[in-house]
């Protein structure tokens, strides 16, 4: 099985709705960091990514027709190169909504990684994300308003740059169900759009949201 979708967008811009959305087109199963906090045999692949040694995509997302959110949408390039077939979705959202979700949810767990209790493979996946996003994206500091936006706006710019405009969808998930069918040539389904993971979902998986 190879890619036919790749997500470039950042986590927090609908990527479990998309996720949801691409398995009920038939592009599933759909990666996403929940796939990997299910199955802790796939942390080893980004902690050596994170340390800088060569990964296999074909074998990483094996057993995949999709994938969205972090850390995949961390090496979107890397992905469009390994499966050229495959078209490229970039989930967006008010840009300032986007900072706010960030900021009360990944931005707060990395911030907390060393004193909230968790799973090993968990603590572990979130400390290599922190080494390829954390660092690489937002150059450390997950704290700040305007870096943030700033890293957000210019992965935009990149994938704009980086893709034909006939592989590439700029997509916002409250926009529903007819971009996204047309760009991947499909039927719209007769039911609503997925909207999934609210911040309460979010921390929910993770024990509650720490005061």
């Amino acid at each position: 099985m190879a890619l036919d979708v790749i997500g470039s967008g950042f986590g927090r811009t609908g990527t479990k709705s998309l996720k949801v959305a691409l398995e009920r087109l038939g592009f599933g199963p759909c990666h996403h960091m929940h796939e990997i906090v299910a199955d802790p045999s796939q942390v080893a692949d980004w902690q050596a990514l994170a340390a800088g040694k060569p990964v296999d995509w074909t074998a990483v997302f094996a057993h995949y027709q999709s994938q969205v959110d972090w850390p995949g949408a961390h090496v979107w390039r890397e992905l469009a190169e390994a499966f050229p077939k495959a078209k490229v979705v970039h989930t967006v959202r008010p840009e300032e909504k986007w900072w706010t979700s960030f900021d009360r949810t990944i931005g707060k767990l990395i911030a907390r990684l060393d004193t909230l209790p968790m799973p090993p493979h968990v603590r572990d996946v979130l400390l290599a994300w922190n080494e390829l996003a954390g660092k690489g994206t937002f150059g450390g500091v997950l704290d700040d308003r305007e870096v943030g936006l700033a890293a957000y706006r210019k992965r935009t710019e990149e994938v704009r740059e980086a893709l034909p405009a006939n592989r590439l969808l700029i997509f916002d998930v409250a926009e529903g169900w007819e971009p996204l069918c047309a760009f991947l040539g499909v039927s719209v389904p007769d039911e609503p759009f997925p909207h999934r993971n609210l911040r309460a979902d979010f921390w929910e998986e993770l024990g509650g949201e720490p005061a």
